[in-house]
């Protein structure tokens, strides 16, 4: 693991390398609004991707690496992002998006501009709690790229039954437990290392034939 500064017009954004041995493409992951890279989900994906020929890139937005508590609007978290996607998609390997909530956002918003191959959202904030009238979905439908939604079904902001009809190239995948977090209640049937397993493994999957689809029409 290493990691490296980039300057943006936000400040300076901090990347978390966990690469691959031979990799065949990297996922760049943005975190929430709430908390940083150290998310269960994230955790795990840079965990279990790297064996499979992905390098797995965490992107810290600068006011995390500054130490602020709050994010800011969303324009300043894309002008932060863009510049950072545009250097992993300098490398010459193929590139997907990504991030977990308000980092899912983003990937959705710039994604295509910055020529990614496509986007993975994890526990994508489909409107504030309580507040379905409030609906973020036009980020997603309009991402312009293949979309893997991740959702739990107790995500309150959020769970899969509420979603729109997705468009082709889009699919979701259903976590049957978990909160936003993906945190898993005591009284599961199933345990927290079960769903970590379950989205790594839907993750993976679904690079594997994204980028084997890509390759194959190259």
């Amino acid at each position: 693991m290493t990691t490296e500064l980039l300057s943006t017009p936000a400040g300076d954004a901090r990347i978390t390398w966990h690469r691959a041995g031979a990799p065949t493409a990297v996922l760049a992951l943005g975190h929430g609004a709430g908390g940083g890279i150290e998310a269960r989900d994230l955790v795990a994906l840079a965990a279990a991707l790297p064996p499979l020929g992905f390098t797995v890139a965490l992107v810290e937005q600068p006011w995390r690496v500054a130490g602020k508590r709050l994010g800011p609007a969303p324009k300043a978290l894309d002008a932060a992002w863009t510049p950072v996607a545009e250097r992993l998609a300098g490398d010459g390997l193929p590139l997907v998006v990504g991030g977990r909530s308000a980092g899912a956002r983003v990937a959705c918003r710039t994604g295509a501009a910055t020529g990614a191959a496509g986007v993975v959202a994890l526990a994508f904030p489909l409107h504030p709690p309580g507040r379905p009238e409030k609906s973020r979905a036009q980020e997603l439908l309009e991402s312009g790229l293949p979309t893997l939604v991740v959702q739990s079904v107790a995500d309150p902001f959020g769970g899969p039954a509420e979603f729109p009809e997705l468009p082709a190239g889009h699919e979701l995948v259903s976590v049957p437990y978990g909160g936003h977090g993906f945190d898993v209640p005591k009284r599961a049937p199933v345990g927290q290392d079960e769903v970590l397993e379950l989205i790594t493994g839907a993750v993976g999957g679904w690079l594997s034939g994204l980028l084997g689809a890509a390759a194959g029409g190259a």
